[in-house]
This record gives structure tokens, C-alpha cells and sequence, in this order.
């Protein structure tokens, strides 16, 4: 009996192919097979994004790192300078494609980012040219491996709902938080026990209120009613104590509670907890959320909350995207010389004073000219000495520290004695 090894192989590897594609999930049916039901509820990141407290959290970092102005840089021998002329530029300051701008493109990534532990975006390219990138929804997003290279293959669905293939080589991958180095894990999968409770509680609470904050009731009767009886008291009593109605008990009828009160459960104290507990996983302060149930130990001022919100909160993924931009999206070549770069400055434009102390302390140290600042205020520059840096010495130049001439020197201290009402040193001798 002889067999054909041949067919033997190809049934084999045919079968695994299906099974390793029987496998291909997107995040969101990934989300749903491994969803966390501890709490009595699925925990996907449509459902927590229904939590007020996440909702706030991710607008919160994701709209605010949107805003930040993000711009190319040139590395010159007479020091750095913003690049608008690189190719790059246009793409992640102004607009990233036909369809986007920068501000609402990089809020889908932060928030992917956030949610999903990965930001994936489509490279677009005008031959080798990089001339824009497009947002991938991990909803419609899916990922397969390839049997026989082991290579990443994505398919997309175009506007129309027909599929297409995107290589591996054209999806920008930005992670999140990592524990291997490579894959961003998602705060949503790790903190599926405590978004199940938070949702639960409301869950709880809706149901509560619903109710008029009145438990589960059932009706106790002295004796058994026949199917009339209780048809009629279907109809015209059953219900009235949930709606709140006073009823007319009669022939031994009895009203009781079932399961525990409100206050036992501490129902609105667990709702504050969930909050704080959420703001944790995100690592934003509970007030700025609008929880300010306790106050913030982050500084009285608001620049203060800004400059920790901006340390301890935005810095990590301002970073991320940064080097994101330079590995993926740079060439070899320009990667010494260009760079991209957040201007978290922007955090200050809604406090007048802190930021007109900062253009002062930058003005008055010869950091920035009084044209820079009108610049970054978006007035039109005055030229002339308003484009010369000028440090705390009778608003000098830099260039004249050092350098003053000695009959303006004699002048002065003529013109001084002679307010003091001395005599000048010639006359009286």
C-alpha cells in the first residue's frame, strides 16, 4: 500500500494554516473573548469608555498631548532651529492626510495608545518619499502571521467594506507601557478587575435610582390566591410600591425587601473609590477629572499641577512618540541632524502671568529676543532691537557687556553730583 507523502504534507500544513487563521482576531474581538466577568459585567474598552472617570482620563492626556505643538528640528552650526521645510513637518504639525488634521490624528493614536497598549497608523508614500499617515481603527484592524515567512500580514477594510492587505513594512506601530520591550500592554486588560467593579457600581447605582433607591420587594399573603386574585393583583397592585405609590394592603398582604440597602453597601462611597482607583491606572491627579473630593498635593498654583501633570504624566508619552517618529519615520541618514520635538511650553498660554514671567525670566537672561517671544504669542516681529538678545544690565547687548564708554560714564557721574548740589572738583580747586 504506498501513500503519496507529498499530498500527506501539503493536507498537513494546509490544516494548520487554518488553525493559526482561525485565530486572527481584531483587538476588539480580542478584548471580547478575554474579557473579565469577576465584576458580573464584560470589560472591553467601548464599555469602560462608558465610565465617566475613563472617559475624563483619556480625553484628559490624549487631547492635551494633541494640542502640544509638535515640530521638526535641525541640528546647525549655529545651534537648533524648528525645520518647517522637512518633508516630515507638514505631516505631524499641520496635517497627516486628505482626511485629518494633526490634532485629531494624534488624539486617536494617544487614545489607541491607551486603551489598546499600541498606536497603528499607515504609512503613505509618494515613491520612497514618507507623505502621510493614516489612522488604523483596531476595530477593523486585523493581524495574521504569515505560515511561512512568520511575517505580520494586517488587512484593512477600504470605505466601500472590501478588504485589503497593508504589508508589515507601511503600519507605524507607537506602544504603550511595556513589560517586554516590544508590545505595549493595555491598561484595560490589566485593570479589568478593578473598570469591572467601577462598572458594576454603576451598574448598581442606575439600577437604585431607577428603582427610587427602594430594594427588590416581594408581597407575603396569608393565603393562596386563585388565578383571578392574582391576575387582579397584577394589574393593580403588584408595582405600585416601586413606583413609589402608596398601596392598600388588605386580607393579610405584607410587603418585604430583599437583598441590602444602599447606605449598607456604601454605594455612593464606591463610587468615589472607583474614581480615585481609575485615575490611578492612568496616573492622573483625581481634580483634574473633576473629583475634588480631596485636594492635590501637586502645589497650590496652577503651573505647579501643570509642571507634575507634565513630569509625572505626559512626559513618558511625549517621549515614546518622539523616538517613535525619529526610528520609524527618519531615514538613517537625517537622524543626525533632524529630530522631532513637543513644545510643552504650550501648557502655560492659559495662565497670563506664569507665562509672562517665563518671557521675562528668558528675555531678561539673553534667552530668547523680545521679536522670539512676539513670535510665539503669534504677533508679527518689530526688528531693529527687538531681535537682539539683551541680559540685565541696563538692557544691554551681549555683545557690549563690559564695553561702556568712559565719557558716558564721566557724564553720568557729573550729572549726579551736580543733582546732589556738589561743587565739580575743577571749579572748587
Amino acid at each position: 500500500m504506498k501513500f503519496n507523502l507529498t499530498g500527506v504534507a501539503r493536507g498537513v500544513r494546509a490544516a494548520i494554516d487554518g488553525f493559526v487563521r482561525s485565530f486572527s482576531l481584531t483587538d476588539h474581538e480580542l478584548y471580547n473573548r478575554n474579557a473579565a466577568f469577576e465584576a458580573g459585567v464584560e470589560v472591553t474598552p467601548k464599555a469602560v469608555m462608558q465610565l465617566d472617570a475613563v472617559w475624563s482620563c483619556v480625553r484628559l492626556i490624549s487631547e492635551t498631548i494633541a494640542t502640544l505643538p509638535l515640530a521638526m528640528y535641525e541640528r546647525t552650526s549655529a545651534g537648533k532651529r524648528v525645520s518647517p521645510q522637512h518633508p516630515l513637518h507638514f505631516v505631524i504639525h499641520d496635517q497627516p492626510n486628505a482626511d485629518s488634521t494633526a490634532s485629531v490624528f494624534w488624539e486617536a493614536m494617544v487614545a489607541a495608545m491607551l486603551l489598546r497598549g499600541a498606536g497603528r497608523a499607515e504609512k503613505l508614500y509618494v515613491g520612497e518619499q514618507l507623505v502621510g499617515l493614516a489612522y488604523l481603527d483596531p476595530d477593523k484592524l486585523v493581524c495574521t502571521r504569515d505560515f511561512n515567512t512568520g511575517r505580520k500580514k494586517f488587512t484593512y477594510p477600504r470605505p466601500n467594506g472590501t478588504l485589503r492587505e497593508i504589508p508589515e513594512a507601511r503600519v507605524w506601530t507607537i506602544p504603550g507601557f511595556t513589560l517586554d520591550g516590544t508590545n505595549g500592554v493595555s491598561v484595560i486588560a490589566y485593570g479589568a478587575k478593578v473598570f469591572g467593579n467601577a462598572m458594576a457600581a454603576d451598574k448598581a447605582a442606575a439600577q437604585t435610582f431607577k428603582s427610587g433607591l427602594l430594594q427588590t420587594v416581594y408581597y407575603k399573603m396569608a393565603a393562596f390566591l386563585n388565578p383571578k386574585q392574582r391576575a387582579e393583583f397584577k394589574a393593580n397592585l403588584q408595582g405600585s410600591v416601586e413606583r413609589g405609590e402608596t398601596p392598600l394592603l388588605e386580607g393579610g398582604t405584607d410587603v418585604e425587601t430583599v437583598g441590602i440597602k444602599p447606605s449598607d453597601a456604601q454605594l455612593l462611597e464606591s463610587r468615589g473609590y472607583s474614581v480615585e482607583a481609575i485615575c490611578r491606572w492612568f496616573r492622573v491627579p483625581p481634580w483634574m477629572v473633576g473629583h475634588t473630593e480631596k485636594s492635590t498635593s501637586w502645589g497650590t498654583g496652577i503651573e505647579q499641577q501643570m509642571i507634575g501633570f507634565l513630569t509625572f504624566t505626559l512626559a513618558p508619552w511625549l517621549k515614546r512618540i518622539e523616538q517613535a517618529i525619529s526610528k520609524d519615520l527618519l531615514r538613517p541618514s537625517e537622524r543626525a541632524r533632524h529630530y522631532p520635538k513637543f513644545s510643552v511650553e504650550g501648557l502655560l498660554r492659559a495662565d497670563s502671568a506664569a507665562r509672562a514671567a517665563f518671557y521675562a525670566a528668558m528675555v531678561n537672561n539673553g534667552i530668547l529676543t523680545r521679536d522670539e517671544v512676539r513670535e510665539l504669542e503669534d504677533r508679527e516681529p518689530m526688528g531693529g532691537n527687538a531681535a537682539v538678545l539683551t541680559v540685565q544690565s541696563a538692557m544691554t547687548t551681549l555683545d557690549g557687556l563690559g564695553t561702556t564708554d568712559a565719557s558716558d560714564a564721566n557724564n553720568a557721574r557729573a550729572a549726579i553730583r551736580a543733582f546732589l548740589g556738589f561743587e565739580d572738583d575743577q571749579k572748587r580747586g
